[in-house]
């Protein structure tokens, strides 16, 4: 695993209950900005090995980018039983549920 990939798991690991956090801003805290879209490799090929909480992971629009409605409803009841609301269009407030990391 590349260092950056392994920051990219402790990250993900790292938010919190009731919290979400975008692509982009993993991708910049593990230290590579613009590379949101390995963010979403990651995931995919490591959410299940590494149980990360990969439903807390949405797009820069504050929406749930999956695509399949199987996935789409397993993300969107997973923030729900966390307490986030998500509004039409499967849009969340980043103000109120974005986490951000305390320094």
């Amino acid at each position: 695993m590349t260092p950056f990939t392994e920051n990219v798991v402790q990250i993900i690991r790292s938010i919190p209950e009731g919290k979400v956090a975008t692509y982009g801003q993993i991708a910049k805290l593990a230290g590579s900005p613009r590379a949101a879209r390995q963010v979403v490799r990651a995931l995919h090929s490591m959410s299940k090995k590494y149980r990360l909480p990969w439903h807390r992971v949405i797009n820069a629009k504050g929406q749930i980018a999956l695509q399949d409605d199987e996935s789409y409803n397993e993300q969107r009841l997973s923030l729900e039983a966390e307490g986030v609301e998500i509004g039409l269009n499967g849009v969340i407030n980043l103000e109120k549920y974005q986490w951000k990391l305390e320094n």
